[in-house]
């Protein structure tokens, strides 16, 4: 883990994996909890988390942090969602995999996800979980518009489309349960941590 400023009130984690990333965005999360650290927000990304707001001393306080356990997964929030796999390349995940479309299905089902980061558009959860060997690759154009509550895989992340956009995930399914409603009090249903399952509608 290292750690670097960015701009005058910003702290950048450099980590080795996204297995790290969690580990040190729950415990960081439950120290500022706790109120043994101090800054505004945690934004993890791939490989790193940025604390925004941070106060001076924290840098050195990190500095001397013993490296976190992994985090219980029975105390990460769950959340099921309720899915149509009928998207238009499922057929070519399931050929990407070399099984049936039905066992890609089976096999997207039983996947344990969690959120690794949020970003690309409010409410875009970015969930890992899948084994490096059932990556695909991002279509070579983007689609001009894909439908919101779109189900999509790309390299080995899942992802659910909030709202109609522009997208070059292949898609394997729908949902229709809201994943971002600024009218709730947390907007996001999917925050970094959250563990995931697609359960066939």
């Amino acid at each position: 883990m290292r750690v670097r400023p960015v701009g005058s009130g910003a702290l950048l984690i450099e980590c080795r994996d996204s297995d790290e990333v969690e580990a040190w965005r729950a415990d960081l999360w439950r120290r500022r909890e706790a109120g043994e650290l101090r800054f505004v927000d945690i934004v993890p990304g791939a490989t790193t988390i940025l604390l925004d707001g941070v106060i001076s001393s924290t840098a050195a306080l990190l500095a001397g942090l013993p490296p976190p356990p992994a985090p219980s997964v029975a105390a990460a929030s769950f959340v099921e969602i309720s899915t149509t796999f009928d998207g238009e390349d499922l057929e070519d995940v399931a050929a990407r995999w070399n099984v049936s479309p039905s066992a890609a299905v089976e096999r997207l089902a039983s996947t344990s996800l969690q959120v690794a980061f949020c970003g690309f558009a409010p409410g875009f959860a970015y969930m890992r979980g899948l084994p490096d060997e059932w990556s695909v690759p991002r279509l070579a154009a983007p689609r001009p518009r894909v439908p919101a509550g779109s189900v999509a895989l790309a390299d080995h992340y899942v992802g659910i489309y909030p709202a109609v956009s522009p997208g070059g995930w292949r898609l394997v399914g729908h949902t229709d349960q809201g994943l971002f409603d600024v009218r709730r009090e947390h907007p996001a249903l999917l925050t970094p941590g959250t563990r995931v399952r697609l359960v066939p509608a």
